[in-house]
Formats: structure tokens, sequence, C-alpha cells
């Protein structure tokens, strides 16, 4: 863990442009995110959240004018729901 020195000036450095996300996570969500920044050559678990969510982004923008990727999300959406316990914290 940081110490309070060390996190005071991290956010002192960050604080226009970045906000720490503290969340906890079942171990199944934390080998999934290993997976994702391994498959993708990203440095860490805390990159493969911004990636996971610059995907989900990019899959919306093109759910607004393409129907098969309007139903891929839908899809989605509809399974994360279905079995949420298994992600959920």
């Amino acid at each position: 863990m940081a110490t309070r020195t060390s996190q005071r000036r991290w956010r002192s450095k960050n604080h226009l442009v970045k906000r720490q996300l503290n969340v906890m996570a079942r171990d199944l969500v934390h080998e999934y995110l290993d997976e994702i920044a391994s498959a993708h050559e990203l440095r860490g678990k805390g990159e493969a959240v911004a990636f996971a969510a610059f995907a989900v982004r990019l899959l919306m923008q093109h759910a607004e004018h393409d129907p098969a990727a309007a139903q891929r999300l839908t899809d989605l959406r509809e399974s994360y729901h279905r079995d949420r316990e298994l992600y959920q914290g």
C-alpha cells in the first residue's frame, strides 16, 4: 500500500486529469483483467479497465449506426444482467 505522502503527491500531480478508482471485485474479474492486459499488451489491470471502457464506448458508438453492433451490445448487456452475481464484488 502506498504511503500517505506518495498518495498525496500522486493526487496533486494528477488531480486535473485522473481520479483513483478503488473497487472490490471477485477473483474472476481480476483474472479477466489480467487476461485482457496480457492479450492486448496493456500495462496491468488498471489499463485493462480503461481498455474495456474504451471498447464498450466504441461499441455503443457503432450501435448508433449499425444494427449488428446494436444487437451485440444488447446481447452483452442481457448476458451481464443475467449473470451479474458472478462479476460483482
